[in-house]
């Protein structure tokens, strides 16, 4: 795949990789390497110059936007609710979601027992009068994005929010309850990319690095440098 904005410059330079099911492909890389442009050209946001996407060997150029967007579940390092009750913002749009299926995404995210000490737990209205941590916002949308179940889910920096023994605990979470689907993380700390099957270094749109944590500590590349960094911090 290759992708520019604007026709004069261009962002993604013949990116490739596969995503298998139930594998988890972690994405990292500097300030304005491309990770997020990745992400928008995967939820066709935009369409791409040259290459193709495909999900289960169909092209998403064949695909309407909104069946593209069905395969996927989204949790951005910007968190968003809306005026309405913790259950509402968690079910969001969907049908047929019981309470059970509610509770079990919550406290595989570790925010059920948040929740249980509001005034009416999961009935309580969101509005101005509720203060939320920016951590708490962002667990209740990997909550969201859990039970939307889809066959694939991205995470766009989503657990910066959160400290390292939470982050530890919904990756584990995750790998369990989402066997058999594909996960996308990108992230800043190596910590969160360690448990990934495979890790991809972006750097200026070109993928320089790809491999599992172990095999790019022994490459001694930009993916060892920032490991070393913050293993230093």
């Amino acid at each position: 795949v290759s992708f520019g904005y604007t026709p004069e410059k261009t962002i993604i330079h013949d990116f490739s990789a596969l995503a298998k099911p139930g594998q988890k492909i972690a994405i990292v890389g500097p300030t304005g390497a491309g990770k997020t442009t990745i992400v928008n050209l995967l939820m066709k946001f935009y369409n791409i110059d040259q290459g193709r996407i495909t999900i289960d060997g169909v092209d998403t150029n064949d695909m309407k936007r909104e069946t593209v967007h069905d395969q996927f579940s989204m949790v951005l390092q910007d968190t968003w609710l809306f005026e309405g009750t913790i259950r509402d913002n968690l079910i969001y749009n969907q049908e047929n979601i019981s309470d059970e299926q509610v509770i079990a995404a919550a406290k595989a995210v570790g925010v059920h027992h948040f929740i249980t000490t509001l005034p009416k737990g999961y009935d309580t209205y969101l509005d101005d009068s509720v203060t939320l941590s920016v951590g708490q916002k962002q667990l209740l949308t990997i909550a969201r994005a859990l039970l939307k179940n889809a066959p694939v889910l991205i995470m766009d920096d989503s657990l910066s929010a959160v400290d390292t023994d939470t982050e530890e605990q919904i990756l584990e979470n995750l790998i369990r309850l989402r066997k058999g689907k594909t996960t996308i993380i990108i992230a800043h700390r190596v910590s969160t990319l360690q448990k990934a099957d495979h890790i991809a270094v972006l750097t200026e749109g070109e993928l320089t690095e790809y491999g599992t944590h172990d095999e790019l500590i022994r490459e001694g590349g930009f993916y060892a440098k920032i490991y070393e960094k913050q293993q230093l911090e």
